[in-house]
């Protein structure tokens, strides 16, 4: 058969993701029968200027976070614009997308419905040149795995009645390959759920499949965790380390950080409210007490100034992630880099809409000498298309949640394929994928 990559058709519907809300999925059929399929994740700790999650609203119906809307957009709107469009033109495909919804934060089709057609385009046209999907994306010189951040313990937005910060991440930096890194992270998960339980702990679990214990303070979190790393017969600091996501936005009080006015964060585990120099100053206590590489909003959204501060501070020590800050916008991106107030950016598809600007982001990031790290959602599904996107563009880095649950779980073992396929091409590139982090001393 020849292969002829343009669409012939294009169908969506609903369906459930990890935390048991709709959202979409979409398929993509090309000239010559080929069929990809995406469905587009979901987050619960989401920045304020993220491209819009078009949901219906009905009350009556999933309460209110149906996303028939976003379907009947697909279906009734988009579908009919780029049937006969050449799916392996991603970048015109893409931009197409983005004209017909006209808004600069795709609040009318959604961006559920548009990255949904984008990514569905991809996997058509990879299946097409009977290509895998990071080949397809990132050329011959596609061999570096990620460093996987393992979310192990999960607080904040992701768990009840736990810590005050999001996330608790182990980063098997200092093995390696990927398939070593994912044994480090299983056996570790394993050490902490037997610590936690002979410890008179719940071991339920978060959206990300942490456990999500009732510490008595967030300090405490770090300490279990790096028992944990020495029970499975691991050095903290050398051959894993930490890596954090406190979500600072989620605990900023209401009505601060704005405008560049000094943000107030309020620790309630604690019984304490920091502003931004004193929640800096807690960071770089605790950067000089634990192995910690890694620090994803550290401050909110709205506190430029703070990350500015923050950035003098540590950035030649640590790498600091923007996620909220950022969005994976190019336009937040440029003035991350101009203002010089972080050094790694946190890349979500579902943030920004399309493959093309999301790649867009991860290059404008590396212009400037930053790190890029791929993300899940909290509300994800079983399509691996980001364990293939951070092989496309290399970036070193990904985060997906703890190896348990099976939505995350797949995206990890879609890497152990693709180290398989590599063979000796394959790469890790362990601690050197990091920005702003020493070697061990």
């Amino acid at each position: 058969m020849s292969v002829d990559t343009s669409i012939a058709l294009v169908e969506a519907r609903e369906i459930l993701d990890s935390r048991s809300n709709p959202t979409v999925e979409v398929d993509v059929v090309l000239g010559d029968g080929s069929i990809g399929r995406a469905a587009v994740p979901s987050g619960a700790s989401t920045g304020a200027n993220e491209a819009v999650e078009l949901r219906d609203g009905d009350q009556a119906r999933y309460g209110g976070k149906g996303v028939r809307k976003a379907v009947a957009n697909v279906i009734d709107e988009i579908a009919p614009a780029v049937v006969g469009l050449d799916a392996a033109d991603q970048a015109g495909l893409d931009a197409v997308l983005i004209d017909l919804d006209g808004t600069p934060n795709k609040g009318r089709l959604g961006a559920n419905a548009i990255l949904g057609v984008s990514l569905a385009a991809a996997h058509a046209s990879a299946a097409a040149l009977d290509l895998p999907l990071y080949r397809y994306l990132g050329g011959v010189g596609a061999r570096t795995m990620p460093v996987p951040m393992f979310n192990i313990l999960n607080g904040g937005k992701h768990a009840q009645d736990s810590t005050d910060f999001q996330e608790f991440m182990v980063m098997p930096v200092g093995l390696t390959s990927y398939a070593d890194g994912l044994r480090a992270g299983s056996e570790i998960f394993g050490a902490l759920r037997k610590l936690l339980h002979e410890e008179g702990h719940a071991t339920g679990q978060g959206d990300e499949g942490g456990f999500a214990p009732s510490l008595p303070s967030n300090e405490a979190a770090v300490e279990v965790i790096l028992r944990a790393v020495e029970a499975a017969g691991y050095r903290p600091g050398e051959d894993v380390a930490i890596a954090l996501d406190p979500a600072a936005s989620s605990f900023l009080v209401e009505g601060t950080g704005k405008g560049g006015v000094t943000g107030q964060y309020r620790l309630e585990r604690e019984g304490r409210t920091l502003d931004s120099g004193e929640l800096i100053d807690l960071w770089a206590d605790w950067i000089a007490r634990f192995p910690i590489v890694s620090l994803e909003d550290g401050l909110a959204e709205e506190d430029w100034a703070g990350w500015r501060e923050l950035t003098t501070r540590l950035g030649d020590r640590l790498q600091l992630v923007g996620d909220d800050i950022l969005v994976t916008n190019p336009v937040f991106i440029a003035r991350g880099i101009a203002e010089g107030a972080m050094n790694s950016v946190l890349i979500k598809l579902n943030q920004i809409g399309t493959l093309s600007e999301t790649i867009d982001a991860v290059n404008l990031a590396r212009s400037a000498g930053w790190t890029a790290v791929v993300s899940h959602r909290s509300g994800e599904t079983e399509d691996t298309t980001i364990a293939d996107f951070v092989v496309a563009l290399g970036t070193g880095q990904i985060k997906t949640g703890a190896p348990s649950r099976s939505e995350r779980v797949a995206k990890y073992n879609r890497l152990l394929r693709i180290e398989e396929e590599l063979g000796a091409a394959a790469s890790y590139p362990g601690r050197g994928a990091l920005a702003g982090s020493p070697a061990p001393t």
